[in-house]
């Protein structure tokens, strides 16, 4: 009798999934992330309503934002005009859809402005040391000793209030946030071991800050960001309150409010309740999605 030895299961091999292209992993990763927060996607989504609203509000507005109809004047929400009408018979619906494209220009330029500025100045400081961080740390206090609405008033009343006086007004004023907190993360970074890394293998100073520093200090600074910009609409709308902002008859959600505000005690409320709400909304979006940039932006949660 002989044994029959049985014979051994070839090995098998696990598929291994072919790697991602960097376009198709970020995607993936920002699905996770909106999918992990619904709060998260609920701000992404409403950020994407307003650059929607942006770039097609004058084709979807029912009425035009500018023409005037007395004989319509001063009439409540109703099926004709969702949002009633204003003091001259404007549409208030198109007139608040129309100036989201003003007031998010406004933020957005703002905001980009003060964040290159801000960003520059800061590393340099915070890598260099020295005179440079003296220099720009002084400035930096300089602008910090005013408060910043009376500044940003001062400014524009100074420059005259134009659209590009106003950005630039509400970009002075954050531009401070930045220098403050990228000169802080760059300062704990510039002893760390893949800088000195980067230096030793012949990178230079430029290539190192932009290549290897910045985008670590970019996630915390994301938050800034839509913080900022929350906080530049709020900025300009103010200015346009008190008259030293957009010039009417122009839509802005700041002049509308203003225009209401003499109407709520004779019972005409909704002049200033709906511009009011939507900049509200605005302002609660845009600081919701700092969270979410951090984590889309931030390379250690891209696992």
């Amino acid at each position: 009798m002989t044994d029959t030895a049985t014979p051994a299961p070839a090995p098998t091999t696990a598929a291994i999934a072919p790697p991602l292209s960097p376009a198709a992993a970020t995607l993936k990763h920002i699905r996770y992330v909106l999918s992990e927060n619904p709060v998260t996607a609920m701000s992404f989504a409403g950020f994407g309503i307003m650059i929607l609203l942006g770039i097609f509000g004058p084709l979807i507005a029912p009425y035009d934002p500018l023409a005037s109809d007395t004989a319509a004047a001063l009439q409540p929400p109703s099926g004709a005009h969702w949002f009633g009408t204003d003091h001259l018979g404007r549409d208030i619906l198109s007139r608040v859809i129309v100036a989201t494209r003003l007031d998010l220009t406004i933020s957005l330029a703002a905001v980009i402005l003060a964040f290159v500025v801000g960003s520059v100045a800061g590393v340099l400081a915070g890598f260099h040391g020295g005179v440079t961080d003296r220099i720009i740390g002084r400035l930096v206090d300089t602008i910090m000793a005013f408060p910043l609405f009376v500044l940003a008033m001062g400014i524009v009343a100074a420059l005259g209030n134009t659209i590009g006086n106003i950005v630039l007004a509400t970009a002075v004023i954050n531009i401070p946030f930045y220098v403050r907190m990228a000169r802080a993360e760059t300062n704990a970074r510039r002893e760390a071991g893949f800088v000195e890394a980067a230096r030793l293998s012949g990178n230079g100073t430029f290539r190192i800050l932009g290549w290897h520093v910045f985008p670590n200090i970019l996630p915390p600074m994301m938050v800034q960001v839509s913080l900022n910009m929350g906080y530049a609409i709020l900025n300009a709308a103010g200015l346009s309150f008190i008259g030293l902002g957009v010039r009417p008859p122009t839509p802005e959600w700041g002049i509308m409010v203003a225009e209401g505000a003499g109407y709520i005690v004779s019972g005409e409320w909704w002049i200033a309740l709906f511009p009011g709400t939507v900049l509200m909304l605005a302002v609660f979006c845009f600081n919701l999605l700092g969270d979410g940039l951090r984590d889309i932006i931030d390379p250690r949660r891209r696992t």
